[in-house]
């Protein structure tokens, strides 16, 4: 099977027509309604969008449509139990929010066999590639066996917590034969295990003062300071791996001022669910000690991300590495170590999912990301390979 640089030049375009509208966590609705009408203009059924900014469309399988062309409401099950496996769905998702806030520019520029740019590759490729896949898929000869329902997704990045994926979860439920999660820049790599996390942001209030006159009295900073140096003593495990990190530290007016308030936020990751339980009471072990006099200090979590996985020997896993071995690449050069994204949330939910990619990405999250182009052929014979096995 080979992807036509005709169909490659087309999936470019329409991942850059996707990045140039902006689409910062909590604030989709433009780029949503972007893929809405695209959703529509390339013959998706039952396009649609919900409260969350979440967009919905379904390519029909070539046995019917058992689900009747609407969106689970809530994960309901037929009445009889476990679905019979003929009616089980597809899923693909790609999250359509990035990291850079509102106003960052959002120029492109290309080179020979390179497109750099602001969230190009995390995520804008992948959710190009859900609005050309019927196309594609049409091209290709291709009919799946199975309903196949394509979601542009919000809320995947930072504190976006992977809402949008929740809410995914809890319209489809169990019902998904598969869920597959689209990442722009991870080909080469076939994730089947989530690294779960927890955030804590915790605020620290003291009465501030004067540094010379009010020598003494307690300031925010101090305080916060000297909790950061017990976090940084947490014991880790070297495997599982598990790690924890102070990523901000905010507080205070001048120089010469004692600090009347301060936060840090913290950081818990594992890819064991045990392993990160036991990093967490660790944490909350110090926060009943900790008692600062003249202090008010509130802990508040921001973020919760569930781990979860599925066995190396599940049979999604083994039809993700075949078709990706297929697509020309060699065993060895697969990475299937385990990251935090959208397939978090079904792969601790007890729904069979993997995470995927389409081209090489680099430096995401900066404004210089970029990717290769010279792969992306490679990445979207992954996808159809992998469709046709399921």
């Amino acid at each position: 099977m080979t992807i036509s640089e005709e169909t490659v030049n087309r999936l470019l375009e329409t991942a850059i027509a996707v990045q140039q509208v902006p689409a910062p966590t909590f604030d989709e609705l433009e780029r949503a309604r972007f893929v809405q009408d695209a959703f529509s203009q390339a013959g998706l059924a039952d396009v649609t969008m919900d409260d969350m900014h979440n967009v919905y469309g379904r390519i029909p399988g070539g046995g019917g449509n058992p689900s009747g062309g609407e969106i689970p409401s809530g994960g309901e099950i037929p009445s009889g139990g476990e679905i019979p496996s003929d009616e089980k769905c597809l899923l693909i998702t790609a999250h359509l929010d990035t990291v850079f806030p509102a106003g960052t520019d959002l120029s492109v520029r290309r080179t020979l066999g390179r497109i750099s740019g602001p969230g190009i590759g995390d995520n804008s490729l992948a959710v190009a590639a859900l609005i050309e896949l019927p196309r594609v898929l049409r091209e290709a000869g291709i009919t799946l066996a199975r309903d196949c329902w394509l979601v542009a997704n919000v809320c995947e990045e930072g504190q976006g917590d992977l809402r949008g994926a929740r809410e995914v979860m809890r319209r489809f439920g169990p019902s998904p034969a598969a869920w597959i999660a689209l990442e722009g820049g991870f080909l080469g790599r076939v994730c089947f295990r989530g690294v779960g996390s927890l955030r804590y942001r915790i605020s620290v209030r003291t009465g501030g003062g004067h540094s010379w006159f009010d020598f003494g009295q307690p300031s925010a900073i101090h305080v916060l300071v000297d909790l950061a140096k017990q976090l940084t003593e947490l014991r880790v495990p070297r495997q599982p791996k598990t790690t924890f990190n102070v990523g901000v530290i905010q507080g205070g007016a001048s120089i010469n001022t004692i600090a009347e308030s301060a936060h840090l936020e913290l950081d818990l990751r594992s890819d064991d669910p045990d392993a990160l339980a036991e990093l967490v009471a660790q944490v909350e072990r110090i926060r009943g000690a900790f008692a600062p006099d003249g202090a008010d200090v509130n802990w508040e979590v921001i973020g919760r991300r569930p781990a979860g996985s599925l066995p190396a020997e599940h049979p999604l896993v083994a039809c993700a590495l075949d078709a990706l071995s297929e697509a020309g690449f060699d065993a060895d050069e697969i990475d299937t170590s385990p990251a935090s994204t959208d397939a978090n949330i079904p792969l601790s939910s007890g729904c069979p999912a993997v995470c995927v990619g389409l081209a090489r990405g680099f430096h995401l999250h900066r404004l210089d990301e970029y990717i290769e182009t010279d792969g992306l052929g490679t990445g979207m014979t992954q996808l159809l390979l992998l469709l046709q096995k399921l």
